[in-house]
């Protein structure tokens, strides 16, 4: 079955062509609706995408969509209704949901006989226990305002944690692996049986791991610090926490490959900075591994996880007691299995795949839940 992926931003469409898992087309349009780029608006976006490629025999549109709050624990179709919640949802995630919509909208008009399927990137994390999700507050008012822990990367630590137990030979509804998804955006996830049990985002992706430009966790006791003594704007510290906090802020820069030349040249502030990085990982797979009461693996992914030996190296370092041990020969020849053999707890690389991960999401999706004879992406009349 033909799938077209489609990661709708704000300002961009990314998009993916799929046969099964071959790929028959991918790009990106960029800076739509800016002077000089690459459409006027998201419609004409797409409408480019879609003079490009081949859509003859088109099974399903497959969107990835950010926050599916509590109602979405799987991929789903896409109708008025499911428009409408993913619209209430738009509070939770003000930075991605309203630029899906703007892609799920332009889809359904432009391919109204194709069904569109939503891939949330928080449905894995739905297998959470009550324990996990839920935070030590006023439970009326968390309840009120939608408030526990929904957890994101959710196709990419799906992916990866099925894609390790192929790798190790162990059945996929057995093994028990800690993933760890480091990019820009960084998260930790503990995997049970192909089961999300834990993740580091809660509510929003700010929380959890040292990130790019997000601070990951910290006490709430600094907003209101930085509020009522420093007398700073609520809007200005959460944009100081979201895009100025994390590597950017402790080094100037969010480029892991950069702050680690800085390392090479005893940059004190870049040494503090990746030690503090390191550190924080370190403490997450700590506590999965009580979580997950041990683990077969820990695998990293995402683009600092695939391609730093380093962070991977100093992640892991002193934990030779709970059988985590790093291969300095095959961390450094980027091998897929880094941990020596024979290991209690393998260590592992797999670059993720979120395209593909939603791609065969929808095609399951579809496969069990076939719509309606007739039943495409058109909005219903009036």
């Amino acid at each position: 079955m033909k799938i077209l992926v489609l990661n709708t931003g704000s300002s961009s469409v990314k998009y993916r062509l799929f046969d099964g898992t071959e790929t028959l087309a991918k790009g990106l349009v960029e800076r739509i609706g800016e002077a000089g780029g690459d459409a006027s608006d998201h419609e004409a976006a797409l409408q480019q995408v879609m003079a490009g490629i081949d859509l003859t025999d088109l099974g399903a549109v497959g969107h990835r969509a950010v926050h599916g709050g509590s109602e979405f624990s799987r991929p789903t179709v896409i109708d008025d209704e499911v428009v409408a919640v993913i619209e209430r949802l738009v509070p939770l995630a003000p930075l991605h949901n309203p630029a899906a919509l703007s892609g799920i909208a332009v889809a359904r008009k432009l391919l109204p006989e194709v069904p569109q399927v939503a891939v949330f990137d928080t449905a894995f994390h739905q297998t959470i226990p009550p324990e996990g999700v839920t935070y030590a507050m006023d439970a009326a008012l968390a309840e009120r305002w939608q408030i526990r822990r929904y957890g994101f990367h959710g196709t990419s630590h799906a992916y990866v944690a099925r894609q390790t137990a192929e790798l190790l030979g162990l059945p996929a509804d057995q093994a028990r692996v800690i993933t760890l998804h480091l990019g820009n955006g960084a998260s930790a996830c503990a995997v049970s049986g192909g089961h999300s049990v834990a993740t580091s985002m809660g509510m929003s992706p700010q929380s959890g791991l040292v990130m790019g430009t997000r601070s990951g966790d910290i006490d709430p006791t600094v907003i209101f610090h930085l509020h009522r003594v420093a007398g700073l704007p609520i809007d200005e510290i959460e944009r100081s926490l979201i895009r100025s906090a994390g590597m950017q802020g402790l080094t100037g820069e969010n480029d892991m490959r950069t702050i680690e030349k800085r390392v090479e040249a005893g940059d004190p502030a870049a040494t503090r900075a990746l030690d503090v990085y390191c550190r924080r990982i370190k403490e997450y797979v700590g506590m999965y591994l009580a979580v997950l009461g041990g683990a077969d693996a820990i695998t990293f992914t995402a683009g600092v996880g695939q391609n730093s030996p380093v962070v991977r190296a100093a992640a892991l370092s002193g934990l030779s007691g709970l059988g985590i041990t790093v291969d300095k020969t095959r961390n450094e020849s980027r091998d897929q299995i880094i941990s020596p053999d024979g290991s209690p707890v393998a260590v592992c690389v797999i670059a993720t795949d979120e395209e593909l991960e939603i791609a065969q999401q929808v095609t399951a999706e579809l496969a069990a839940h076939p719509p309606a004879a007739g039943e495409g992406g058109q909005p219903a009349a009036g």
